[in-house]
């Protein structure tokens, strides 16, 4: 409802932090939304730029190939018996 309140209500100054909405008195969602971004901001704090960058990037790090496959060595002795 807030935004409507923004756009509809043109002649009123602009919300200062203390009118903002508290997530205290918020849906949970929004309360979520602040703990896992009070958690990020904690995380990044923590983490050196080297161990952010690292984070950031692993799912595109280069992994070698698979070696082997699905077949395992007892798997013929298996069929040959049937």
């Amino acid at each position: 409802m807030g935004f409507l309140k923004r756009i509809f209500a043109r002649d009123e100054p602009a919300a200062t932090t203390a009118d903002v909405e508290t997530p205290a008195k918020a849906d949970p969602d929004a309360i979520e939304r602040a703990y896992d971004l009070d958690l990020a901001r904690a995380e990044q704090d923590r983490l050196d730029e080297l161990s952010q960058r690292q984070l950031r990037y692993a799912e595109y790090a280069w992994q070698p190939p698979k070696q082997g496959g699905d077949r395992r060595a007892d798997d013929g002795d298996a069929a040959d018996a049937g």
